[in-house]
């Protein structure tokens, strides 16, 4: 196989993995509310009366957005309309290249790398990309030409200014311990075993930077309990002028980026594609990196859903609140404890 072949297929493989999550999310998190709600959920679309518990939904939910009016406001640029879900969506799914979803396989007497585009500084890009998504937020308030839809784009901009500072700023400690910027030897670090038993999990190591991340991670999809930005029940939001797949390409942007930030929190404190004790080899060891890592991110994606149902939403004080005088000060002082940690004990 050639090495664009292969680069090919990683990053299809990668896009699969993204946009196949993030469609399945749209299916879960209805079932995940009506299982917390005591309700049925989505049941209705069908093939042939096969109804399969409604995972018919995403795609009546694909159909339905394609065949809907494009609705631009006469008071909108055109332009900048139509620029900022693509720039949003285009983001995520850039990022998802940078995603370790395995180690290195052998075949043909050479070695070949399940990271669809490796880089000593995977976790800056995926970060710069998570940041530079935001600008089509503000720029969707901007260009519907609404101010309710400007007020969204400027609650979306203050949020996300806040939260990718706190995420930056928690990252600082677990890179400080691995010494790498590079996802993979992230990975490959926590693979060692502690006291010859314990895994080496950023989980473990630095369940402060977890939690911190965790919480910095969801504000910054735009979720509820911090999905101001968008104010579902209200009739501000940055997308309350879009229609049709523009509005959907919104949505499903929420969604890879939910992806992209259980990815990077697998990838940090959970080990990856990694097992304790487990040797992966050929290609079946492949496949099974493959496994392990998906199975990884879907249950961080569960806890994540699983928050989203479970606390009420924020007002936007509380939201700035928690992220300027919250999370920032506590990865700050997480980050000085690690390095006195690693300087007396490392």
């Amino acid at each position: 196989m050639t090495d664009w072949l292969w680069a090919l297929t990683k990053v299809v493989y990668g896009l699969a993995f993204g946009l196949g999550l993030a469609g399945l999310l749209t299916w879960v998190e209805r079932k995940q509310s009506a299982v917390i709600q005591d309700r049925i959920g989505a049941n209705r679309a069908a093939v042939l009366n096969w109804r399969l518990l409604g995972l018919f939904h995403p795609l009546a939910d694909a159909l339905k957005l394609m065949t809907k009016e494009n609705f631009v406001g006469r008071r909108a640029d055109p332009l900048f309309h139509a620029l900022a879900p693509a720039l949003t969506l285009g983001c995520g799914l850039a990022a998802l290249a940078f995603l370790p979803y395995g180690g290195e396989v052998e075949l043909a007497g050479r070695a070949w790398s399940l990271q669809p585009v490796p880089s000593p500084v995977g976790l800056v890009l995926v970060m710069g990309l998570l940041a530079l998504g935001a600008h089509g937020v503000v720029m969707a308030g901007y260009a519907s030409g609404a101010n309710y839809g400007l007020l969204g784009g400027l609650r979306g901009a203050a949020q996300l200014i806040a939260y990718e500072a706190g995420m930056a700023a928690v990252l600082a400690g677990p890179m400080f311990v691995y010494g790498t910027l590079d996802l993979q030897e992230a990975v490959r670090w926590q693979g060692r075993l502690l006291g010859g038993w314990l895994p080496a999990w950023g989980a473990l190591l630095q369940p402060a930077a977890f939690l911190l991340f965790l919480t910095a991670g969801i504000a910054a999809t735009r979720r509820v309990p911090f999905d101001l930005p968008e104010g579902e029940p209200e009739i501000v939001g940055y997308f309350v002028e879009y229609s049709g797949m523009k509005f959907g390409m919104f949505m499903l942007a929420d969604f890879v980026e939910s992806v992209v930030v259980a990815g990077v929190c697998v990838s940090l404190f959970l080990g990856g594609w990694q097992i304790p004790g487990a040797r992966f080899s050929g290609w079946a060891g492949g496949a099974g990196m493959l496994a392990v890592f998906a199975a990884k991110t879907g249950a961080v994606l569960f806890l994540m859903m699983q928050i989203r149902w479970t606390f009420p939403r924020l007002r936007f004080d509380q939201l700035l609140s928690l992220g300027w005088t919250g999370i920032l000060p506590a990865a700050l002082a997480n980050f000085i404890l690690t390095v006195w940690a690693v300087r007396l004990w490392g």
